[in-house]
């Protein structure tokens, strides 16, 4: 069962996550683009009891485009996400993707406002979002940038 470290700009803030994700996603909302100051947001979803934050956060409560309500948890020295919440899914925590340094995750399988709110020149290989029940079974890339070979 593998543990992955996931940390802020700082490394005063961390979730140590124990075994497999429930889900790997990307999404193109403009709240996900603002938070992570890039073209969509990388999430990695745990269980909850799978998680443990160490470090102080502070957080920040936002309603989603559908009515949900986020809380973000985020380091107070250097302002990055490291986790978040959505209430209205209990019991699951999301981690910013971004915060592992490790390239054994898996890919994403779900695209969020991928056809409404994903830039032109995205490529995403997994299916578009369409609920709780879609799945998807590929990796993101970009059109025109040589493709990588994953491990």
């Amino acid at each position: 069962m593998p543990t992955r470290r996931a940390e802020c700009a700082c490394g005063q803030l961390a979730a140590v996550c124990e075994g497999e994700p429930t889900r790997v996603s990307v999404c193109h909302c403009f709240a996900c683009k603002r938070r992570t100051g890039s073209a969509f947001s990388f999430n990695v979803r745990y269980v909850e009891a799978q998680v443990a934050v160490e470090g102080e956060a502070r957080t920040f409560t936002r309603i989603g485009d559908e009515g949900g309500h986020i809380i973000s948890s985020f380091c107070p020295n250097c302002g990055a996400t490291v986790c978040y919440r959505i209430v209205e899914d209990p019991g699951i925590v999301a981690i910013a993707g971004g915060a592992f340094a490790d390239l054994s995750l898996p890919p994403p399988t779900r695209s969020v406002y991928d056809s409404s709110r994903s830039y032109a020149w995205m490529d995403i290989r997994t299916k578009p979002w369409s609920g709780w029940a879609s799945g998807g079974t590929a990796a993101v890339s970009v059109h025109g940038w040589p493709g990588r070979a994953r491990p």
